[in-house]
C-alpha cells in the first residue's frame, strides 16, 4: 500500500477512535454537573433553643446543639432553617437587636455567639444553615414593660412605627423606618456569618388597620390604592430589597407562606404569585401544605398541584413544608378527615414521593426538629411514620 493512503487510513481510524469516546466522556461530565441532591430541611425553633441552650451552661448548651445536628445528619437531612430572630432579638451579637429571651435571661449574652456555633457545627456535617427570620413580630404580649430597654420596638412604639394590638406587639409593615431596620438587620447577618440563606415564615401583615394613617397620608400624595394593594405593596418591597441584599452576598432568600394561598391574600398581604412568577423576589417558596390527603377542603396533592403551576414561569424552586407536627393529632379543620393523622403512619413519606414528582421540585421540610426527635415516648403511629420517612431518604 502506499504510503500517502497508509498515513491517510491511520488519521481516519484515530478520528473514528476519538468520535466514539468523546461522547461517552462529555456525557458523564455533564450528568455529574447536572445531579443536584435534592434539599431536606428541618426547622430548628425558639422553642427548641428555648429547651436546649436557655439555663443551661456553655459546655452543655454547646452539647446540646452538638447532638442536635448530629440527629440532623444522620437522618441525611443537609439543611437547617434556624430561628434567630423570633421576637425583634438575636441569637447572634447585634448591634439592632437585643439578645433572644429564648436563650438567655435579662437580654444578656448566653456566653456564646450560637448562631456562629451552630453554622460551624453544620457546615462540618455538610448540612446548609438558613438564618430564619421573623421580619415584623416584636412581642406575643401586650405589656410593653417586658421590652429591653435598649430595643428599637420601644423607640418606634413612640413615633407609630409599631403598634401595641390585641394579640401582641408589632412593627408597621408600612414604615421606612422598620423597613430599613430590617433590611439592615438581614445584612448584619449576611455580612458577618457564613449563612447558606435568609427565610422568612408566613408572618406577615398583623393586622389591617396598624397602618391606617400611613395609608391615608400616601393617598394625598399617590394615586388610588385599596388597602389590600397597598399592604401587598408594602410587603413586596421589603421582600424585593432582601432578595437584593442576599443575592449580593450570593446566599439564597426564601419564604414560607401560608399553604393556603387565598389566605395570603386575605390575611398576611403575602403575594406569592408575584414571588412565584418572578426571579425578582425570592430564590425558593417553601409553602407551609400542613394538609392531609383526606382533607375535604385543602387535600394535599391538590394543593402541591397548585402551588407547582404557581411557579411554573420562572426559576423558583418549590420545596412544601410538611406537617410532622400533626402525627397522631386530631386534624380539627379536614372535616371528615379529622383522624386521618391517628389512622396512617405513611402520610409524610407518600407526601415527599408526590412532592418529588414536580418539575419544580428542589426539596421538602419538616415542621419540626422536636416532633421527629422526640425525647419522650411517643406512640406507635409516630414510630412508624418516623420508619417510613427513612425508607425514602437516600444515605
Amino acid at each position: 500500500m502506499h504510503m500517502g493512503k497508509r498515513i491517510l487510513l491511520v488519521v481516519m481510524l484515530f478520528l473514528v477512535l476519538l468520535l466514539q469516546l468523546e461522547p461517552k466522556k462529555e456525557i458523564k461530565k455533564e450528568k455529574n454537573e447536572n445531579q443536584i441532591e435534592e434539599k431536606r430541611a428541618i426547622y430548628v425553633s425558639y422553642i427548641e433553643l428555648q429547651k436546649y441552650i436557655k439555663g443551661k451552661t456553655v459546655e452543655d448548651a454547646k452539647k446540646n446543639i452538638d447532638n442536635m445536628i448530629d440527629n440532623i445528619a444522620d437522618f441525611h437531612f443537609n439543611m437547617i432553617l434556624l430561628q434567630v430572630r423570633s421576637f425583634s432579638d438575636a441569637i447572634y451579637e447585634s448591634k439592632y437587636f437585643p439578645w433572644c429571651n429564648c436563650v438567655t435571661d435579662s437580654n444578656t449574652s448566653p456566653g456564646f455567639d450560637i448562631l456562629d456555633y451552630f453554622i460551624k457545627k453544620s457546615h462540618c456535617k455538610n448540612i446548609e444553615l438558613h438564618a430564619w427570620v421573623n421580619p415584623y413580630r416584636i412581642s406575643n404580649k401586650t405589656d410593653t414593660s417586658l421590652l429591653p430597654k435598649d430595643s428599637y420596638a420601644l423607640k418606634f412604639l413612640e413615633s407609630g412605627d409599631a403598634k401595641v394590638l390585641d394579640n401582641g406587639i408589632f412593627y408597621n409593615p408600612a414604615s421606612s423606618k422598620v423597613q430599613k431596620l430590617i433590611v439592615d438587620g438581614i445584612t448584619e447577618i449576611v455580612e458577618n456569618y457564613q449563612v447558606d440563606g435568609i427565610h422568612f415564615d408566613d408572618y406577615f401583615y398583623p393586622s389591617v388597620e396598624i397602618d391606617s394613617s400611613f395609608y391615608n397620608d400616601y393617598l394625598k400624595t399617590h394615586k388610588d390604592i385599596s388597602v389590600s394593594d397597598y399592604h401587598l405593596m408594602n410587603v413586596n418591597h421589603l421582600v424585593e430589597k432582601v432578595h437584593e441584599i442576599t443575592k449580593k452576598h450570593q446566599v439564597l432568600f426564601g419564604i414560607a407562606p401560608e399553604g393556603n394561598i387565598e389566605n395570603n391574600y386575605t390575611r398576611n398581604s403575602a403575594d406569592v404569585y408575584l414571588w412565584g412568577s418572578s426571579d425578582r423576589y425570592v430564590d425558593y417558596l417553601m409553602p407551609q401544605i400542613y394538609y392531609g390527603f383526606e382533607n375535604e377542603a385543602k387535600p394535599f396533592y391538590e394543593v402541591l398541584t397548585t402551588w407547582e403551576q404557581l411557579v411554573s414561569k420562572s426559576n423558583v424552586k418549590l420545596l412544601p413544608a410538611l406537617a410532622f407536627y400533626k402525627i397522631n393529632t386530631e386534624d380539627k379543620y379536614a372535616k371528615s378527615g379529622i383522624h386521618e393523622w391517628m389512622e396512617h403512619d405513611d402520610i409524610i413519606m407518600r407526601q415527599v414521593l408526590l412532592s418529588r414528582n414536580k418539575n419544580h421540585y428542589d426539596g421538602f421540610s419538616i415542621f419540626r426538629y422536636d416532633n421527629l426527635f422526640p425525647n419522650q415516648e411517643v406512640a406507635e403511629v409516630m414510630k412508624n411514620e418516623i420508619k417510613n420517612l427513612k425508607k425514602i431518604i437516600p444515605n
